[in-house]
């Protein structure tokens, strides 16, 4: 299977910004409303509304409507698929990591 590195890029990019990471960190508790997202920030709604599309569209975050809330929570699956991906970049910096030693 054909690694697919402009999603892994697309996901790198959206971790890229603290909020998103501290919402991230929120969201390894359960699935939460952004009125409750909201209210760990000093940020305004469309502020939240933004960082939510870029989690979402990365395929960090899954949103649900309930009502007039949005329900936000990890999308498990593809930050395991992204986990898995930088280990095999790590394994791969270990196993070439002693391809220059001098003797």
């Amino acid at each position: 299977m054909a690694i697919n590195y402009r999603e892994y890029a697309s996901m790198m990019k959206a971790l890229g910004d603290e909020t998103r990471i501290q919402i991230l960190a929120m969201l390894s508790a359960g699935e939460l409303c952004a009125c409750e997202i909201l209210e760990k920030f000093e940020i305004t709604q469309p502020t939240l509304s933004y960082h939510m599309k870029i989690l979402s569209e990365s395929g960090l975050v899954n949103s649900r409507r309930d009502g007039v809330w949005m329900k936000y929570s990890l999308n498990r699956a593809t930050l395991e698929a992204l986990q898995r991906f930088l280990n095999g970049i790590n394994a791969e910096i270990q196993t070439t990591n002693n391809c220059c030693e001098l003797d």
